[in-house]
C-alpha cells in the first residue's frame, strides 16, 4: 500500500514560500499573485501504517516546525501543480527519507518518493501560471 503525506511549515516559518512569492512579484512582475503555499508531498511504500506514522514523525517532519495532514489543502482560488522527478532521475530527498526509513526499521529499504506541491493565489491569466511554471 502506498501511503501519501503532505508537510508544510507552519504559519510564520514559511520562508521558501515568502521568498518564492517575492521573485515572482518582482522579478517576474506577476502582482496579481498574492500568496505563494509550498509542500512536501511524500509516497511511501512498504511500510505498516504504525511504522508510517513514527517515520512521519521522525524522518519526513519536524514536529515543531511542519503541519502534516494526508489530503491536499482544498481552497478557493489556488491553482495548485506539483513537481517531481521523472522515473530514472534521482531524488536525494526521496533516497535520504528512505535511507533514514530503512535505519529507523532495521529492515527493508521502503520505496520513497517525493514532489513540491505548489498552491498559489491570486487573478492570474494562463499566461502568467505558464510564466510562473517555466
Amino acid at each position: 500500500m502506498v501511503n501519501r503525506i503532505y508537510v508544510e511549515k507552519k504559519q510564520g516559518l514559511r520562508h521558501e514560500a515568502q521568498g518564492l512569492r517575492h521573485d515572482i512579484r518582482h522579478i517576474l512582475l506577476i502582482q496579481n499573485l498574492t500568496d505563494v503555499r509550498l509542500l512536501n508531498r511524500y509516497d511511501v511504500e512498504g511500510l505498516d501504517s504504525e511504522t508510517f506514522e513514527k517515520a512521519v514523525r521522525l524522518v519526513l517532519s519536524e514536529p515543531q516546525l511542519d503541519e502534516v495532514s494526508t489530503e491536499l489543502p482544498k481552497e478557493d482560488g489556488a491553482y495548485v501543480f506539483a513537481v517531481e522527478f521523472l522515473p530514472g532521475q534521482f531524488d536525494q530527498r526521496a533516497d535520504s527519507a528512505a535511507q533514514c526509513i530503512q535505519i529507523l526499521t532495521q529492515g527493508e529499504r521502503p520505496k520513497v518518493r517525493s514532489a513540491k506541491v505548489y498552491l498559489l493565489y491570486g487573478k492570474l491569466s494562463d499566461e502568467e501560471i505558464a510564466e510562473i511554471k517555466k
